[in-house]
């Protein structure tokens, strides 16, 4: 167990799952039974955006606000949301809230929504989920297929990677499993792209009796929603892939962080997490399942800290950097759900058959989120180096036949590439050299007809409202960059030098990476399409 299990926040997490709101007399009570001061609890719940102070009303629409969702039209959504509520509550009494919420990680269901709490796609989606009686959201299905790389054919196979390790000495199964991962070149799929062997040989000579794995699946980013499948449909290879890593490193304690958002895919998690700790036992591991309070920064790897000790989640300044002091103060490995589950299957079948996987020089495989205008949204398991075309080809093409403008090819703070760069390969080196990243492996196709400004803005929209507002430059940038850019959408503001050179402040000095990628998107429309730049660029306007 952890040094300090997050008493809190579980009982914050609870009241809310009970009363659907935080009741002042409760937080008092819990405050007493804790033996915390109740300022404490009370900044807490003032922080995470899934707790609310006001008592909610029977029934609840969430609407994403963010680009996929935009792209697909959810303002109308809203508005017939709010019809629908208002119907709804003539016909049965019954109050329905409508709100528009940050992305839900549904983008391949654009415009997504939750009706109390359960996923839904549309205008027909909401009016059955308020038919529906008031539920539980139910577990995440699971008849996606296989995927290619799951290398077991029965589920009586589960495991066995895991098990052959444990029968080797400690030594020469650290050893074996991290030469495998560097032979592999296996490099984090969470954005970072950090190199998976390097990051455990860290934490593995880091000094320390007690260690932990994370696995962080607050997957919050637009057009990301590759991980969300991967836990719905492969939940054995990430919890396999987390005994792996905690066999190496002598980690004991295991720590699934997810969204709250995902709670069908927790569900089946929390299926599969039955079988998984017969194993862990035997290993002298335990495992855990901890379902964030909300916010986009919480995917930052020590805010999510922040989060599991009981605090805001605001990012830690670094170094020291969770490999050497993580999780109560200790060693920790932080990767996420797609990193995890494709080291299962690099122990399991060999760096070789996993550099074998790849095409255009590249090596693996590569699960990509799909949405924006392409006829087939989704997520779609390709071998590393696909191009660009190719997985668009594999998407169902470009919506109605219509011409590639512009694509995002790894979340939202990537930087936009034009269509005439659709021959560039999907990989870390290749699209950095192309002038972007892989990221997340969250792909948004553009379409002809789209008002590529209005989408940059989309995306520093979102950042300014997931700001945690911890550093000023990313609490008053990011405010400061929508209105400028706003300016500039409206009255044809000739403000770009003068974002240039905001841009450059915020990513010289933010604590973490949302700060630093603020105007990052919206950058890259001006630098490869010189009809934006025109508009937004002379002189910087006078004091």
């Amino acid at each position: 167990m952890r040094d300090h299990p997050p008493r809190i926040i579980t009982h914050l997490n609870e009241l809310m799952h009970a009363h659907g709101w935080l009741r002042p007399d409760d937080l008092r009570a819990l405050a007493q039974k804790l033996g915390e001061p109740l300022y404490k609890i009370e900044g807490l719940a003032s922080f995470y955006p899934h707790y609310r102070r006001t008592p909610p009303a029977a029934r609840t629409i969430e609407i994403c606000r963010d680009l996929s969702c935009d792209m697909q039209g959810c303002g109308q959504l809203r508005r017939r949301a709010d019809e629908l509520a208002r119907s709804h509550q003539a016909a049965t009494g019954e109050r329905v809230e409508v709100v528009e919420v940050s992305c839900l990680g549904r983008c391949e269901r654009a415009p997504a929504a939750l009706v109390d709490h359960r996923p839904t796609m549309g205008e027909v989606g909401i009016r059955t989920g308020l038919q529906a009686k008031k539920t539980h959201a139910p577990a995440a299905a699971t008849d996606a297929g296989r995927y290619r790389c799951d290398p077991y054919q029965t589920s009586e196979e589960h495991y066995t990677t895991i098990q052959a390790l444990a029968e080797q000495s400690h030594q020469d199964a650290s050893a074996s499993v991290l030469d495998n991962l560097k032979r592999a070149g296996l490099r984090g799929m969470g954005g970072a792209g950090f190199p998976t062997a390097t990051k455990w040989g860290f934490v593995l000579k880091a000094q320390g009796e007690r260690k932990y794995v994370i696995c962080n699946a607050d997957e919050s980013e637009p057009g990301t929603f590759k991980d969300r499948e991967i836990l719905a449909t492969l939940p054995h290879l990430v919890w396999e892939g987390m005994l792996i890593a905690a066999h190496v490193v002598g980690a004991s304690h295991c720590i699934v962080y997810i969204r709250h958002e995902y709670e069908p895919e927790r569900q089946r998690l929390a299926a599969e997490q039955q079988r998984a700790e017969q194993v862990a036992a035997k290993l002298g591991i335990t495992l855990e399942i901890f379902v964030s309070p909300g916010g986009y920064i919480m995917g930052e790897e020590t805010a999510l800290l922040e989060a599991l000790e009981d605090r805001r989640g605001e990012p830690r300044n670094k170094p020291p950097y969770p490999g050497i002091e993580g999780l109560d103060g200790k060693p920790t490995v932080i990767n996420n759900v797609e990193t995890l589950a494709m080291a299962t299957v690099i122990c399991a079948r060999g760096a070789d058959w996993w550099q074998a996987q790849g095409v255009n020089g590249c090596h693996g495989l590569k699960f990509m989120s799909v949405s924006g205008d392409v006829e087939v949204p989704g997520v779609y398991e390709v071998p590393m180096g696909t191009r660009v075309k190719d997985l668009i080809a594999r998407a169902g093409g470009m919506a109605g036949g219509g011409e590639l403008v512009a694509f995002l090819p790894g979340g939202a703070s990537a930087s936009f590439l034009p269509g005439a760069a659709a021959n560039t390969p999907l990989d870390f080196d290749k699209m950095r050299e192309a002038g972007s990243t892989l990221g997340s492996g969250g792909f948004v196709a553009v379409g002809e007809g789209r008002d590529l400004l209005a989408l940059g803005i989309s995306l520093t929209k979102f950042f300014r409202n997931e700001s945690c507002g911890k550093c000023v430059p990313c609490r008053v940038g990011s405010e400061k960059s929508v209105t400028l850019l706003n300016e500039v959408h409206q009255k044809g503001s000739q403000h770009l030098p003068l974002l240039k050179d905001l841009e450059q402040t915020m990513a010289q000095t933010s604590i973490c990476g949302l700060g630093q990628v603020v105007l990052t998107p919206v950058l890259s429309l001006f630098k490869h399409f010189p009809e934006l730049a025109a508009q937004a660029s002379t002189a910087k306007p006078a004091n």
